[in-house]
């Protein structure tokens, strides 16, 4: 169960560090971007034709819209793989939290004695009852277990 929370935090991490990364790019892209359009406008006035003007728009519109495509699928994953992982979680605490009936059968006794356990408390030769009893099956009795569906 930790290493499941431990790969968790771990892609988080990652996807949190490459978008952080994209943003600095384009921060800085658009930085030079801004520096060399000043520096062009200063020097060569001839370069302002429509065609050229038309072209850098229509790289700088797609770059922001892919971006942002990209941005959001990245947070829509991460949503998606906490929900996943909180949804495995909880189904977990869930089946370890089934109560399950022990009846232990001793060569002694002709009724046997029944235990409420949770299944999570279940061990091979030993359990711990709901109301917080620590019991030790002797290699004499039989152990039966009602209600363990898997």
């Amino acid at each position: 169960m930790l290493g499941k929370i431990l790969l968790t935090l771990t892609v988080i991490g990652i996807a949190y560090l490459v978008i952080r990364q994209r943003q600095v790019a384009e921060a800085m892209a658009t930085t030079k971007a801004k520096d060399k359009g000043r520096a062009s406008t200063k020097h060569s006035p001839s370069s302002n034709s429509p065609a050229a003007a038309l072209h850098e728009n229509s790289l700088a519109a797609d770059q922001p819209g892919l971006s942002q495509d990209l941005r959001v699928a990245s947070y829509l994953f991460l949503v998606f793989m906490v929900g996943i992982g909180a949804a495995l979680y909880y189904y977990r605490w869930q089946d370890d939290h089934q109560v399950i009936t022990v009846n232990l059968h001793s060569a002694e006794q002709d009724t046997p004695v029944s235990y409420q356990v949770y299944k999570f408390q279940l061990r091979d030769r030993t359990f711990t009852t709901v109301d917080g009893r620590q019991v030790t099956v002797a290699s004499s009795e039989r152990m039966e277990i009602i209600g363990l569906n898997d």
